[in-house]
């Protein structure tokens, strides 16, 4: 196995001969993010629950640990990741899964991955084994330094264990199907999701709006009563689809773009097609227009636009305003003043 202590002690080996390396674990995100180079550093092989406490809604496990297993254990005591993090492949780790900070379509109503992230310890720029946060949501200490290594791209060093918030799998679902325009769709969720209704879903496409309700049996039913215009949808597999990015609308070739956007924005003036989830917080375009078109637009609109898959020279990332570009890079030296892990990953220089 690929131990901590071997993991350090390649770390230490970059930092002594001056080279960099490429964090890798189930390699399912290589797609995401600037391309780098430099050694190898595959720690696939840390794996494994350390601990899990059912009653206590804990879960602790390495790094390398597959996403899908660790679902599965959770599973099998009818508990979850409700933060429903994508795997975009059976090979994805908890490790890759937290680098990328990704978070699925209950994201609005639930939190995000750094809401339920507990604690890290993980190997730092220095070569050290270090711990940040715990296992109790009110454990303080280090617990915003754990926060920071969510979505960071493995430019802070690399993570070995994890502790997560689990909860409970809700005791019903029920998926409903409007007819509507984008902006229409987009203008019902924020007005929805200021009510009390067990919202945990929705994303609209070409016409429809799927809504998914999730919670205690009569609270969903009463709120699908209070929705009699939405038709129920039995097939519930959309949501898997949604957050795995199997749905027909991103298997279709080009430039997938992400936008983070105010979810009450209204439709964009951006050629292309679109699949808006998060109640209009995350706008997916497939679009060939330029780079530096799409990301004004979005900038006007109070958000940012991510190349999350594509090809273009203009990078991955968003370029950050100067000011937060200088605190990016002034962490990026205090966590790794060798600068050892994944250079470049997220911005040039970071």
């Amino acid at each position: 196995m690929n131990t901590e202590q071997q993991i350090a002690e390649q770390v230490g080996a970059a930092i002594e001969t001056g080279s960099t390396l490429n964090i890798r674990g189930g390699n399912s995100k290589t797609f995401y993010g600037n391309p780098v180079t430099g050694e190898t550093l595959d720690v696939s092989d840390h794996n494994g629950i350390i601990e899990y406490d059912p009653g206590e809604l804990v879960l602790t496990c390495r790094a390398g640990s597959r996403l899908s297993e660790i679902r599965g254990a959770l599973a099998d005591s009818g508990q979850h990741f409700p933060f429903e993090p994508p795997g975009f492949g059976e090979n994805a780790t908890v490790g890759g899964t937290i680098a990328c900070g990704f978070s699925g379509p209950a994201r609005p109503w639930r939190g995000s991955l750094r809401d339920y992230l507990l604690g890290v310890k993980m190997v730092n720029g220095a070569g050290e084994v270090v711990q940040f946060g715990g296992q109790v949501m009110k454990n303080v200490a280090g617990y915003d330094m754990s926060r920071l290594i969510a979505g960071s791209m493995g430019t802070l060093g690399v993570l070995l264990e994890a502790s997560f918030k689990v909860l409970p799998k809700p005791a019903s679902e029920q998926t409903l199907v409007f007819g509507c325009s984008q902006e229409e769709g987009i203008a019902w969720v924020n007005r929805w999701s200021g009510q009390p209704l067990p919202l945990s879903g929705s994303f609209w496409h070409e016409g429809l709006l799927h809504l998914r309700l999730s919670g205690a049996r009569s609270e969903v039913e009463q709120a699908v009563t209070r929705l009699d215009s939405g038709k129920p949808l039995e097939e519930t597999a959309c949501w898997s689809d949604l957050r795995e990015h199997r749905l027909p609308f991103f298997e279709n070739p080009g430039n997938l773009w992400r936008l983070s956007l105010p979810s009450a924005t209204a439709p964009l003036d951006l050629a292309g097609d679109c699949l808006v989830d998060w109640g209009g917080a995350q706008r997916w375009y497939l679009t060939d227009q330029p780079a530096e078109v799409i990301r004004e637009i979005a900038r006007l609109a109070g958000g940012h636009a991510t190349l999350f898959r594509g090809d273009d020279a203009a990078g991955t990332f968003q370029p950050l305003p100067a000011a937060l570009q200088q605190i990016q890079q002034r962490i990026k030296r205090a966590l790794d003043p060798h600068g050892v892990f994944n250079p470049g990953r997220m911005y040039r220089g970071g």
